[in-house]
């Protein structure tokens, strides 16, 4: 039977702590200061300890800082003095979670059914980093580049705790990849792990998709709906693009982060939220909070452990091991199987990726289809140093892709180099392109292009902001795709409903000098 010891100066709190967690099949014990709470510990080590903070003899933070006395101990704070500085300080010292008074039973049931020994924690994480020496991978992650041992040291260290997580990172970096391994690790792996994009859901329905909303709460609700904190509940909720989701709504996730309580829409009836937040987002915390696109103090509050992912250009020594496991995977999937030539794997890792690990398995999977027989060879890989957006295949493939009347050839229409309006906005007229050149001075000036930059490229000076650079890439691979948005949204590796967003944006930031270039406003028909 799982011991448990309560750590509490409030006789009658610690009292109602010992019947509930008694209740649980649990042999419980109770001490009311440091001294009797250490000699507690001597006489039977607990599967799990509920300390308060505050004590007669001093803070219960002495215990977590000698780290052998409670080992082999699962820590949960309880306190009715808890805030979010204490609570961060006792989870980096050791705590796995805490409770805030007064208990709720079904909170206190969570964390009970979540024991797991620490030891028995630390001997997997130490298993799976030894595993990752000779296999390249560490849970759902591959790589062994220094970067990423990095990311796995601290996904070591937070897996364990209930600690919030933000996952900072470009498009294609593996963010929901770190989320799930996150998940694995921690206690709550036997309970769901449920990933929401903040951007592919309707303004109008994200509030009922997260919280739930009751029947008959506004029209078309015919049924009960259990949101994703319901759904999730005893498990990990993360929420990708949370930069997308309305201002409103952050209004709202905020109070349940502090409250650890939610209603669904259409309710008076509030519900505990059992579950750790793991959030994520492509763009610059900073930027976006500056830009109105993330509230500052939801920021902080999801920002108790941030994991920066790096873009894939920062760890090319990684390429080779990603793509033969990206091709395994798809010979399992198609049960026929082939290999990189050796020239192959040096042409992928000479490109520079700025869709990352997701453009990286696309161009696999596309190789994989065009491979003629056992060997894939570099006819069908992404070209090395130099390459543009969308730029596969020998040279005499690319020559045959420039040519007049070629899909892909660059200047071939005037919509593959047309107006900055006419990138953000479907409307509007063109301006004539100029006889020597294809192409349109005016339209590359509004795009932030100088005059000898290739039709399929993007020329930067340095000093240009992150923000500004994503926006002249953005819109220039719309123009390479002839404004088709699914395509431009794959290429760039986000979703379409983040793209739509982005050129919503740049239509309402379109320049005032568009006015004196024949042009309509972005958006205006």
């Amino acid at each position: 039977m799982p011991h448990a010891l309560v750590v509490d100066d409030d006789i009658d709190s610690a009292q109602s702590l010992r019947e509930l967690i008694a209740g649980e099949k649990f042999t419980v014990a109770v001490a009311h200061n440091l001294r009797d709470a250490r000699r507690q510990l001597s006489l039977q080590q607990p599967d799990i300890l509920l300390l308060d903070l505050r004590l007669p003899d001093g803070s219960g933070m002495d215990l977590l800082a000698d780290p052998q006395l409670v080992a082999n101990s699962e820590v949960v704070l309880c306190t009715g003095h808890a805030n979010l500085e204490t609570s961060i300080q006792a989870l980096r010292l050791g705590a796995a979670d805490y409770l805030v008074k007064p208990i709720n039973l079904k909170q206190l049931q969570g964390v009970l059914s979540r024991i797991m020994k620490p030891a028995a924690l630390k001997a997997e994480v130490e298993d799976l980093t030894a595993k990752m020496v000779h296999t390249g991978h560490f849970g759902h992650l591959w790589g062994k580049s220094e970067a990423m041992q990095r990311i796995y040291e601290q996904i070591s260290r937070v897996a364990v705790t209930g600690v919030t997580v933000f996952i900072t990172g470009e498009s294609g970096t593996g963010k929901e990849v770190v989320a799930q391994t996150v998940h694995d690790l921690s206690r709550r792996r036997k309970r769901p792990f449920l990933a929401v994009n903040c951007g592919a859901i309707s303004p109008n329905l994200i509030e009922s998709e997260i919280f739930g909303h009751e029947k008959g709460s506004f029209t078309g609700a015919e049924r009960m709906h259990q949101g994703f904190f319901e759904r999730a509940s005893g498990g990990t909720l993360f929420l990708d693009e949370i930069t997308e989701m309305p201002l409103e709504l952050q209004v709202k996730l905020l109070r349940v982060l502090e409250t650890g309580r939610f209603m669904r829409v259409g309710s008076t009836v509030s519900q505990e939220a059992d579950v750790r937040i793991i959030a994520a987002t492509n763009r610059l915390p900073h930027q976006a909070v500056a830009a109105g696109k993330l509230r500052e103090d939801l920021l902080y509050r999801l920002n108790v452990f941030p994991i920066d992912l790096p873009p894939l250009r920062d760890r090319l020594s990684d390429v080779g091991l990603l793509a033969v496991h990206f091709l395994q995977r798809i010979c399992e999937q198609e049960g026929l199987a082939r290999r990189f030539t050796p020239e192959a794997l040096q042409q992928l890792a000479t490109y520079r990726w700025p869709g990352n690990v997701r453009e990286l398995r696309n161009a696999v999977q596309r190789a994989y289809v065009m491979a003629q027989d056992e060997w894939i060879d570099s006819q069908w890989l992404p070209r090395g140093e130099g390459a543009t957006v969308g730029s596969f295949g020998s040279s005499s493939a690319s020559s045959a892709a420039g040519a007049p009347g070629h899909p892909g050839a660059a200047g071939s229409t005037a919509a593959s180099n047309g107006s900055w309006a006419a990138a953000v906005a479907d409307g509007g007229s063109a301006p004539q392109p100029d006889a020597a050149t294809g192409s349109s001075a005016a339209a590359r000036g509004l795009a932030g292009l100088p005059d000898d930059a290739a039709p399929d490229s993007v020329t930067l000076p340095i000093g240009t902001s992150l923000a500004q650079a994503e926006r002249l890439l953005m819109l220039a691979t719309l123009r390479h795709y002839h404004h088709h948005k699914e395509r431009t949204a794959a290429a760039l590796g986000i979703s379409l409903k983040t793209l739509y967003n982005r050129l919503k944006e740049y239509a309402a930031e379109a320049p005032p000098e568009a006015a004196g270039t024949g042009q309509r406003p972005p958006g205006e028909a």
